[in-house]
């Protein structure tokens, strides 16, 4: 019997690993990976671009608790493999890239595709590695480990042409056993539990590092015991549900600046929460982080003398037993507070939904998208996973559609990325709706409809990966919000937008396209058409509810068009960059 090939090796280490589906990119020489990890079973995914298949891994990891695995070619490959690493790291995602790499004995030479990945990725990543023959498993379960162990991130192995095409000994991989969870010192929990019941306007911030941690049943918990108020963040959102009595999203400027002691759970205090600082939190709030990881106690204007260090479905238990039979008076002038900035903000968002003109606007387009989902799906049953990306698409998005149940929502996340979005949802399908799916959140055991809600601009990052859901028979339904620009479009009609683009190919220093300014109602519909799915071009709010529900019942991927207003009077920024009054618009929730 023939030794097995190191490409062979590398396979089953994956294997008994448990990794049940790989996402990339082939080439010379990881293609002998890849066929052998299919021939174990392992699904390969099959990407366009290794940048959408290694955010791909990351959101896999995300969704299944466990590292998602990316596979590209050495050089260029792991070049644009980077937006991943960077991607999983900011947000603390574990991921492991697997990478070809030219022959040992030809390094320095100029070598097809050379490149000292390990170098260049080592201040990047968590680990990097560089295996022999013979140190392949032990190898790779490092480098698994270490991104699943600890702060969640990134993991590096590089593989040389002739590790892969080699022939070693056959070594079993040893099994690495779910994360060590820690507990927090008694005392100091009893510290915390006294500072919260001091509390005259307590507030428990759930970041996405609980959803990550699968923690939903310990933090519900907390927060039916104790009557807290709670506001999740964009993607800590479903560990309670948004149609909880206690959630604040609806209020969010207002908790924020009224909290005196804010429990925050695996959050970050960074741009999301504007840091924990005046103007947007009490200067006097006493702020307390629990997260995994010791160096973000004390982050910005963190209190590290009350920070826990700590696995969230413990420490959780740990303040839920500290805090037994206390319970916040939900009659406090904080809570009145928030009541009547829900009813003011809710008021306003539904007004903005009702607006009916022709082009629409964004609130009006999101309102029937939800209410048309809603009668297919209904929000209780946790049967659709939702993705936003784009400034504006993403900001206004993720207050209009309730969430149920954790890790239903994704989106650009810590660093802001657009081009995540293809790449989430072929995560999610994955996922979720593969035989024996590794990912579960809901009473709905079905598959669930992956629904992507893009920025124009977001959707253009990636947009060949919808060649990839049609390959692999992903019924993923996606909205194109299209407004001819980024953030916002530059004209009112087609006329005005050929005269500034003749202005501009004419090389006129003013009067034409603005560097934000995308083609004018690109048919974005037809990319769909293309690889053998359905397209809908849609400017009325009857044509978007027709072309929902249809795209919904497709069964092949389908992409919706949506003409909107393209906003041209308006400043380009960031809704939450605005302190005004207006942007306090987005904290409202139909």
């Amino acid at each position: 019997m023939a030794a097995p090939t190191g490409a062979a090796l590398i396979a089953k280490a994956l294997q008994e690993l448990g990794v049940k589906v790989i996402f990339g990119l082939v080439g010379i020489p990881v293609v002998q990976i890849a066929e052998e990890a299919i021939a174990l079973g392992i699904r390969f995914i099959a990407f366009r671009n290794e940048q959408a298949a290694s955010y791909a891994a990351t959101a896999y990891g995300y969704l299944t608790g466990g590292p998602g695995v990316c596979l590209v070619v050495g050089g260029p490959g792991v070049l644009h493999a980077m937006a991943g690493i960077g991607n999983a790291s900011a947000n603390a995602f574990p991921l492991l890239l697997l990478a070809g790499s030219s022959e040992t004995h030809l390094v320095t030479k100029g070598a097809f595709q050379e490149m000292d990945a390990i170098s260049l990725l080592t201040p990047h990543v968590k680990i990097a590695i560089r295996p022999s023959l013979d140190s392949i498993p032990q190898s790779i379960t490092t480098a698994y480990r270490t991104a699943w162990y600890g702060r969640r991130g990134p993991s590096f192995v590089d593989l040389p042409a002739d590790v892969i095409q080699g022939e070693g000994e056959e070594n079993s991989t040893q099994v690495v056993p779910l994360p060590p969870k820690a507990a927090s010192d008694p005392a100091k929990i009893q510290l915390i539990s006294t500072l919260i019941k001091s509390a005259k306007a307590p507030l428990v911030i759930v970041g996405k590092g609980a959803a990550y941690a699968q923690a939903e049943s310990a933090v519900r918990k907390l927060i039916d015991q104790t009557g807290i108020p709670f506001l999740p963040t964009p993607m800590g959102k479903g560990v309670l549900p948004d149609s909880h009595p206690s959630n604040t999203a609806s209020a969010r400027s207002t908790a924020l600046k009224g909290a005196d002691v804010v429990l925050v759970l695996s959050a970050r205090l960074n741009w999301i929460l504007h840091y924990g600082e005046d103007p947007k939190w009490s200067p006097a709030a006493k702020i307390i982080q629990v997260d995994i990881s010791a160096e973000e106690l004390g982050r910005n204007n963190g209190d590290a003398s009350l920070g826990v260090i700590g696995d969230i479905n413990v420490v959780a238990t740990q303040l839920l037993s500290s805090l037994s039979g206390w319970k916040y008076n939900t009659a406090s002038p904080f809570i009145k507070d928030l009541k009547a900035s829900e009813a003011n903000n809710e008021a306003t968002a539904l007004k903005a939904a009702k607006v009916d003109k022709i082009p629409m606007t964004y609130a009006r387009v999101f309102s029937i998208i939800k209410e048309t989902l809603h009668k297919l799906s209904p929000p209780e049953d946790g049967g659709v996973v939702y993705v936003s990306e784009g400034a504006n698409t993403m900001d206004i998005s993720r207050s209009i559609f309730p969430v149920h149940h954790p890790r239903l929502r994704l989106d650009a996340g810590t660093h802001a990325t657009m081009g995540v979005g293809l790449g989430y949802a072929i995560a999610a399908h994955c996922a979720y709706n593969l035989p024996s799916p590794e990912a579960k959140s809901g009473p709905n055991t079905a598959d669930k409809k992956i629904v992507c809600l893009e920025g124009d601009s977001a959707f253009g990052f990636s947009l060949a990966e919808v060649e990839t859901m049609a390959r692999y028979g992903m019924d993923i339904l996606i909205f194109v919000i299209n407004n001819s620009g980024v953030y916002h479009g530059d004209s009112e009609d087609a006329d005005a937008w050929l005269a500034k683009q003749k202005q501009t190919i004419a090389g006129s220093g003013s009067g034409g396209l603005r560097s934000s300014s995308l083609g004018w109602e690109v048919g974005y519909e037809k990319i769909a058409e293309m690889c053998g799915g359905k397209g809908y071009l849609v400017r009325t709010p009857e044509e978007l509810a027709r072309a929902t529900e249809e795209g919904f019942k497709a069964g092949v991927p389908v992409v919706v068009n949506v003409i909107i207003e393209s906003g041209k009077a308006q400043k380009l920024e960031f809704a939450w960059q605005n302190t005004t009054k207006k942007s306090r618009r987005k904290d409202a929730k139909l």
